[in-house]
């Protein structure tokens, strides 16, 4: 997870860049940080929660709560779906959001527990 997640870090520094750089023509940039998401990168059978479980000698269903749990867990009890994180970028490339730049967008369930 450390490659995916330096990517993701570098993806919202370059999103914020280019919004500063191309703001005055017109164009947007955002970023979506989704935390898990329901794909096979956490639920399949090669994807986090299994690796986890192989590490750990428990079930697959023993790990995912324990990876949940190590963070403090979901506000919504569950994981994002696609189709969630898909409607945000959505909404995002709509003129309902024009003046929207610059900015990162949290979908994760309330794992993160932001002080």
């Amino acid at each position: 997870m450390i490659d995916y997640s330096a990517t993701k870090a570098a993806v919202w520094n370059l999103s914020k860049s280019l919004s500063k750089e191309f703001g005055a023509q017109g164009l947007r940039f955002n970023t979506i940080s989704p935390g898990p998401v329901a794909t096979a990168l956490w639920l399949g059978e090669q994807g986090v929660a299994a690796t986890v479980a192989a590490s750990m000698g428990v079930s697959f269903d023993e790990a995912r709560r324990r990876i949940i749990d190590s963070a403090g867990g979901f506000s919504t009890g569950r994981f994002t779906e696609p189709e969630e994180v898909a409607d945000l970028a959505i909404l995002l490339a709509s003129g309902r959001a024009g003046n929207v730049t610059g900015a990162d967008f949290l979908i994760d369930g309330g794992l993160a527990k932001q002080l």
